[in-house]
């Protein structure tokens, strides 16, 4: 590959501040740029002009974007703020408020770290990290219980290798396999954790997750070089006490030179606006400077200019606008309140023993979901058919589990849910026996 003289400078700023850092980019990660004499550069220095005859959108003749009357009306918004084109970074004044929020919800986050990139939610986040880091054949160390999406992301997009360990060790996170997965690969390592975690709604405890900072800051000590994403789409949703309520990026962040952690997140699931698709990516490692920091800020924002231009502004604006608001925690409070009322709900329901005659609960302390575990020679596809045809009820079949969202259960319905469940186990064991 031909280096553009773009990528060649901000790989000469990484290199000059990281090279374990520059030795984890991927071959597309190299040669990525953001192309700052580029028409939004151009159209950038031609802000405010007299006459701005640069960028592809339309004006009225009153210089305000020229819309669809019967779409402005719908939203109390300005009509810039509603239509006009965002930068490939991000509206920066919510990449700055995100950024503080970020230090707010991590208390125990005290080094210097970039500014978070806006992306399309979770997703393409992932997919960014996916292109700037991942070559083919890379292995992706991860637990084996984990979101579908990544096989397609980092498997059948990126061609990377997804290598699980056993995700729990009776009732606790299985520390033992993931150093076995770090001990079996040397140099480059790609890490992907997700607390709270889906499909589960695990989250670690307070010592699991100094254990785990341990595990790769020893890992990191012996030369390798440590790509850490932290997939945080669920943060804040922890319900119980005992629970590490931060997220692992603020642990990692600092942790040492040879390890980068990459915080992958957003307001999907914190704020309650899955439709609006925005997401947040952040980098952070040891003695990291600004110079260092921008030009990863640059490589993802080339990689956005190269596939999507840029993010919905309409929703950038709709999220700043309630960041600012004063009944913003106390909503959110409110939200929160009734995921926890359901998840205790779930665990008052589960008290009863009849259910263990058919299946086992994983540990969930967290987050959307829980997990059950159908007792052979049930099988969980079967199940979820009969739940569906018979008592009417959608659950998600992966693997041998079915996976439960208590987020989208109304709390009165929790019960019946696993009643439903416990009555078609009961009714398909008879049928096989």
């Amino acid at each position: 590959m031909v280096l553009n003289i773009a990528a060649i400078e901000l790989n000469k700023v990484i290199l000059s501040n990281n090279l374990a850092v520059f030795d984890l980019l991927s071959e597309k990660g190299k040669g990525m740029y953001y192309p700052s004499k580029g028409i939004p550069a151009q159209s950038a220095e031609a802000k405010g002009k007299e006459i701005d005859a640069t960028i592809g959108m339309a004006i009225d003749e009153n210089s305000s974007p020229l819309v669809l009357e019967l779409i402005a009306k719908e939203v109390s918004l300005s009509k810039k703020d509603i239509f006009n084109y965002s930068s490939s970074f991000g509206n920066n004044e919510l990449r700055e408020v995100w950024k503080k929020m970020i230090f707010k919800k991590n208390p125990s986050l005290n080094s210097e770290i970039s500014l978070p990139i806006v992306t399309g939610a979770l997703t393409h986040g992932l997919n960014l990290c996916a292109f700037l880091f991942v070559n083919e054949n890379d292995s992706i160390i991860m637990p084996n219980l984990y979101w579908g999406n990544y096989k397609l992301i980092f498997s059948n997009w990126f061609g990377g290798k997804i290598n699980t360990f056993e995700m729990f060790k009776g009732n606790e996170f299985n520390l033992d396999g993931l150093k076995e997965k770090l001990d079996s690969i040397s140099g480059k390592k790609i890490v992907l954790l997700n607390f709270p975690n889906n499909p589960t709604g695990y989250s670690l405890t307070l010592s699991e997750a100094d254990k785990i900072v341990e595990l790769l800051k020893e890992d990191a000590e012996k030369g390798n070089k440590l790509l850490v994403l932290v997939d945080d789409a669920y943060f804040g949703l922890v319900y119980k006490e005992g629970i590490f309520k931060e997220s692992l990026f603020s642990k990692l962040s600092n942790l040492h030179e040879n390890l980068l952690a990459v915080k992958i997140d957003g307001p999907t699931k914190e704020d309650f606006v899955w439709g609006f698709r925005i997401g947040f990516l952040t980098f952070g490692i040891k003695n990291g400077s600004k110079e260092f920091y921008s030009a990863l800020e640059s490589k993802v924002a080339g990689a956005i200019r190269a596939s999507v231009s840029n993010l919905s502004t309409i929703s950038q604006s709709l999220l700043l606008k309630a960041y600012s608001s004063k009944d913003y925690a106390s909503q959110k409070q409110e939200n929160f309140s009734l995921l926890k009322k359901r998840f205790e709900e779930v665990n008052k329901v589960l008290e009863n023993k009849k259910y263990l005659e058919y299946f086992e609960v994983l540990p969930y302390n967290s987050g959307y979901f829980m997990c059950i575990k159908p007792k052979k020679p049930l099988e969980s596809e079967k199940l979820r058919k009969i739940l569906l045809q018979e008592y009417s009820t959608g659950v998600i079949s992966q693997g041998d589990l079915l996976r439960i969202a208590f987020s989208a259960t109304k709390t009165s319905s929790i019960e019946k849910l696993f009643d439903n469940i416990y009555n078609a186990c009961k009714s398909e064991m008879h049928s096989i026996k």
